[in-house]
């Protein structure tokens, strides 16, 4: 999988002062004829793609220190299993980079009901097969069934959003190293120890600094991950959040030398559509702070869904999903922002353990605010039914009512009530969930309406709080 898409989502969203714009405009690799564009929708939709390429955008082979660098195997592969669209209000006040899992199963033009991330290469061996039959040199072949891939997946991303992508960026691994490393490593935060063998990963729990190569393991472990792919999505999110501070960072934007390197990785990594005008773009995004960058991952019906041959997807309903991310241009619409404006001190989460008991009869509930609790940092108790008397308002519980803690999770999930409840350890909150709860993790940004699903139906799984580039240090993670 490939996720050094982030390296040039923090470039270009970020609003960057480019030292030398004109020259990276004109050295940057270009792809045209992508159908983009048209629709006035509020927002410029950029769609992000990583791919598993082991040469650099203008196809030039990476050298061996650089393969080993990536640690991504030799199996070669037209896998584009990072795919984020970045939507961008056309004033340029903020931007949010959504996150599209690699297994959620989609209309694919030409192809039917696919994975969305196999829209790209199956497309693109299909046609190139094609065209080689029909006598077109190998290498003609390769750029026009290049092109058809591309066209593939973003017509298959604009069905399943409902926008119409503005501009494409596709990179490859190496950029994401070679990013990290121009600006000295990016801090992160793991709740566990890790050693995954497959991706790479070997990490102490607590806050560390990973280096470029480091850095691409962290964020492509998938296995050995309570929710798999998912949970690599929020190691992905909360890396960019950390790498958006930096890039922002005065010791970036004042260093020539850094400015140099992140010019080079973009140079070396990063394919854009033809039409797009960078400076142009850049300049509207100049005022843009880290606060205003969000992460989030569009909703999902079933995480763990197969299909009738026995295939492992990401099951999806489109109708939610576009619901969703025409949300996302209203700030009052985003999960994060219920808390914005409320009086949340400021804590470290991963202090505060917290309890979530379910008193709703929505199945899945608890386990769902749970998630979005974790993915901001607060460490997690216990879940289960509500075992006290029955409750009408959700409502926080705490040893201290007036705790900083108590308050925070308390605005974290929209402002519920705090009762106090000395029985509780002074580091513990416990969340009880009535039925009329409707913040992070309850699924109301994706359906019109919450229901206690029938037996045997599949749990939502809902976005939960988005991740900003405004924190002052790393969110602790899976």
């Amino acid at each position: 999988m490939a996720v050094a898409v982030l390296s040039v989502l923090v470039l270009l969203v970020t609003g960057f002062a480019w030292r030398s714009v004109d020259s990276l405009r004109s050295n940057i690799a270009t792809a045209g004829g992508l159908g983009l564009g048209g629709a006035a929708d509020g927002a410029v939709d950029i769609l992000m793609v990583g791919t598993d390429s082991r040469t650099d955008a203008h196809g030039n082979a990476l050298s061996p220190e650089e393969l080993a660098s990536l640690n991504a195997g030799e199996e070669v592969a037209s896998n584009t299993d990072t795919i984020v669209l970045i939507r961008v209000p056309n004033d340029g006040s903020s931007a949010t980079a959504i996150s599209i899992p690699r297994d959620s199963y989609v209309e694919v033009p030409g192809i039917g009901m696919s994975k969305i991330n196999a829209a790209y290469g199956a497309t693109k061996e299909t046609k190139r097969l094609e065209l080689v039959e029909q006598g077109v040199s190998d290498a003609d072949a390769e750029v026009q069934a290049t092109e058809a891939g591309r066209e593939a997946l973003i017509d298959s991303v604009a069905n399943l959003t409902g926008i119409t992508v503005d501009h494409y960026a596709e990179v490859g691994l190496l950029g994401f190293v070679l990013l990290t490393d121009a600006v000295g490593g990016v801090e992160v935060c793991l709740n566990n120890p890790v050693d995954e063998p497959l991706s790479g990963a070997n990490f102490p729990a607590g806050v560390q600094k990973l280096s470029g190569s480091q850095a691409l393991s962290f964020v492509r472990q998938r296995h050995d991950l309570p929710r798999g792919d998912l949970d690599r999505i929020v190691r992905q999110q909360v890396f960019m959040a950390s790498l958006v501070r930096n890039v922002l960072s005065a010791k970036t934007l004042s260093n020539p030398g850094k400015l140099a390197q992140l010019s080079t990785a973009v140079q070396r990594s990063v394919t854009l559509d033809s039409d797009w005008d960078i400076l142009q773009f850049a300049t509207r995004l100049q005022d843009l702070a880290g606060g205003k960058v969000k992460f989030e991952t569009i909703p999902a019906v079933d995480i763990n869904a197969t299909t009738d041959y026995g295939e492992s997807i990401v099951q999806v309903d489109p109708a939610a999903v576009k619901k969703y991310v025409e949300g996302l241009l209203d700030d009052g619409n985003s999960a994060q922002n219920n808390s914005e404006g409320s009086d949340a001190p400021e804590i470290d989460p991963s202090t505060v353990t917290v309890d979530v008991a379910n008193d709703s009869g929505i199945d899945g509930l608890a386990n769902g605010v749970a998630g979005a609790l974790t993915q901001l940092g607060y460490v997690g108790g216990t879940i289960g039914n509500y075992e006290g008397t029955s409750i009408s308002a959700s409502r926080i519980q705490a040893a201290d009512a007036d705790s900083d803690a108590a308050r925070a999770v308390s605005a974290a999930l929209g402002g519920l009530q705090i009762v106090t409840d000395s029985s509780l350890p002074a580091d513990t909150v416990q969340v009880v969930l009535a039925d009329d709860y409707a913040g992070p993790g309850s699924g109301q940004a994706a359906t019109a309406e919450t229901v206690a699903p029938e037996a045997g139906t599949a749990v939502p799984e809902t976005p939960a709080a988005p991740i900003d580039a405004g924190s002052t240090g790393p969110m602790c993670v899976n």
